[in-house]
């Protein structure tokens, strides 16, 4: 099975025989979402992609392959119409000149408690943690561009106590079966809070003052996110940690009224806690910007930190300027720069007062998971084949 995501693939055969895993060579970016006004331009996007998959799965084998495409919360945030087109595209592509098995429910938007699930999987099927206890799993944070995931597995009496979600929301609980075991999985994704998503909801909740205590000194300018634009002019007297913090908090309605037992924000339930949540992994953005910002060798591929680490590293950013700030993180790309104070806090602010994660718990930032002599990425695709080949 060929698994195609937004920046990578993961290949798997027959019982989740690992063939390839994605190195940075075989990245693809932008994502689908870039592509709003061209569908044809979105599906083409992945041919290098078929072209990888096609280095690595014999001739004969291709016609009994299946290919899957799944697009996330950047697709998600287009709506129903435009993100359809993109898919419908994407099917044609696949029919037309790939040489894999196709079909057109294979080519979907997953929604975020999918996405979040498949996460789960994926980093606990290579730590070797499925088929034990739920409390023997690990809990994960996955830090898109769009949306973050929450997931870990509860216990089967917690499970029933899951508040029933609104209309149109989300279940809160899925319910796996994988390698002889049950598990009752807390999952919760979060469209708007991803780290790109979230600048426009902290520049927005912010923006009253004229400016953001959370942009650079120097910086003016607006913050494009989708189809919007968001003054991010810096303050005159530059970013403050503190002030910044104060709009993150507001951004992510942490004071919204909880009407469950206990909430993370914006009166989401927060699954009740427990041993499956103990032990977190913490991936995506918030590894790349640990790494970017000094405190996580970016060639590592998994890392012991703790939230006061990003709060540390918060502090230092925010007293930069623009000019300041660039020579401080080279690493940072250019248009990243002027929001790497906001970041941080974000990261921050998110673990602590969204999440409820102790300033000082150590957690485990993930890049890629060692696995049999290899470094495997910790990313939703390997999560969805398993489910897929144990169903």
């Amino acid at each position: 099975m060929v698994y195609l995501r937004l920046c990578t693939y993961i290949t798997v055969s027959g019982p989740i025989f690992l063939l390839k895993n994605c190195d940075e060579s075989e990245k693809k970016k932008p994502g689908l979402s870039a592509y709003a006004k061209d569908p044809q331009e979105a599906a083409e996007s992945l041919v290098p992609l078929l072209e990888d998959a096609k280095r690595v799965v014999p001739a004969e084998l291709r016609d009994k392959t299946p290919v899957r495409v799944g697009a996330t919360a950047g697709l998600r945030a287009l709506g129903a119409e435009k993100s359809e087109q993109i898919l419908q595209a994407v099917r044609d592509l696949l029919r037309e000149k790939s040489s894999f098995k196709t079909q057109p429910d294979w080519v979907t938007v997953l929604d975020g408690t999918q996405e979040g699930a498949y996460e789960w999987v994926t980093i606990n099927y290579l730590l070797g943690k499925l088929g034990k206890t739920y409390a023997d799993t690990v809990g994960v944070v996955d830090l898109g561009g769009g949306s973050v995931q929450m997931a870990y597995a509860i216990a089967e009496k917690d499970a029933g106590k899951a508040p029933k979600p609104s209309e149109g929301e989300d279940t809160y609980v899925k319910k796996l079966f994988l390698k002889g075991a049950t598990y009752y999985l807390y999952v919760h994704s979060y469209l708007h809070y991803g780290l790109l998503a979230a600048r426009a909801e902290i520049l927005k909740a912010g923006n009253g003052k004229g400016y953001s205590y959370c942009t650079l000194k120097g910086h003016q300018g607006q913050y494009k996110y989708g189809d919007g634009k968001f003054e991010a002019l810096a303050s005159p007297s530059g970013a403050s940690f503190s002030k910044c913090k104060a709009d993150v908090v507001k951004a992510l309605k942490v004071d919204q009224a909880c009407t469950h037992m206990k909430c993370s924000f914006g009166g989401i339930w927060n699954g009740g806690g427990g041993a499956g949540q103990k032990n977190l992994f913490v991936a995506s953005f918030f590894f790349d910007r640990a790494a970017e910002a000094g405190f996580v060798n970016p060639k590592a591929a998994v890392a012991k930190v703790k939230p006061s680490d990003f709060e540390k590293a918060a502090k230092r950013a925010c007293k930069l300027n623009l000019k300041d700030a660039e020579a401080a993180y080279p690493g940072v790309q250019k248009d990243n720069i002027p929001y790497i104070c906001m970041d941080l806090v974000y990261q921050y602010t998110l673990l602590v007062d969204g999440f409820g994660v102790g300033s000082h718990q150590e957690m485990t930032l993930v890049k890629k998971v060692p696995y049999s002599n290899a470094f495997v990425e910790a990313a939703w695709p390997l999560g969805s084949a398993i489910e897929v080949a144990s169903s």
